[in-house]
């Protein structure tokens, strides 16, 4: 019998893909037992009020530009071809589906590893796939019956990666105020984002 891929999905706006997005990327290939990282390009989370996003294209192209044909990452743009609104659940279906040969988990932050009561088909998505969860500064667990359960059942493995303070918000605000952002994005990134004029309106 072959050996599964052990894939972590990295689901996100990528609104822009920046350093801290392939930092713990890199913690997860370098320090578990997560052998391939697939960003999922998202076009919109229904947990947040919806913002201005780049079109998808061109933050599938960034996602490529920062990952650079790295061997353990991959850019994954199924969530911009599926029909909207677009949950974790049915991604995982379809995914596995197509790709019988990987295992998949998922990535999250601590913040919305607390979020989970308010997924959709939660308890069967934590039967069936594990959640590797990096630590985030804002994460609040609120006192919920069903998040309790929910922690209960799933496979939660937290990860000791350093803590990325970076946000696409920041970076963004940044930008608009006509600050150089270059320190917090991969070269190719803030250069395709200076020739197309992101952010900057």
């Amino acid at each position: 019998m072959t050996k599964k891929i052990k894939t972590c999905l990295y689901f996100g706006s990528f609104n822009p893909v920046h350093i801290g997005h392939t930092a713990i990327a890199g913690y997860l290939t370098e320090y578990t037992d997560i052998e391939e990282v697939w960003f999922v390009v998202s076009p919109h989370n229904p947990l947040k009020k919806k913002e201005t996003l780049l079109p998808g294209r061109d933050r599938i192209y960034m996602t490529e530009l920062a990952i650079n044909n790295h061997h353990k990452f991959r850019t994954c743009d199924i969530e911009l071809t599926l029909p909207q609104p677009s949950y974790t659940i049915d991604t995982l279906a379809y995914l596995s589906e197509k790709h019988p040969h990987n295992e998949f988990a998922i990535a999250m932050g601590e913040d919305n590893l607390y979020t989970l009561h308010k997924w959709k088909n939660v308890l069967d998505l934590v039967k069936l796939y594990p959640i590797y969860v990096y630590p985030r500064k804002e994460a609040f667990k609120p006192p919920h019956p069903l998040l309790e359960e929910i922690l209960e059942k799933a496979d939660v493995r937290f990860v000791k990666a350093p803590l990325m303070e970076i946000s696409g918000t920041f970076i963004r605000k940044g930008i608009k105020a006509g600050k150089n952002m270059s320190y917090y994005l991969h070269p190719a990134v803030w250069k395709y984002i200076q020739e197309m004029n992101f952010y900057r309106k």
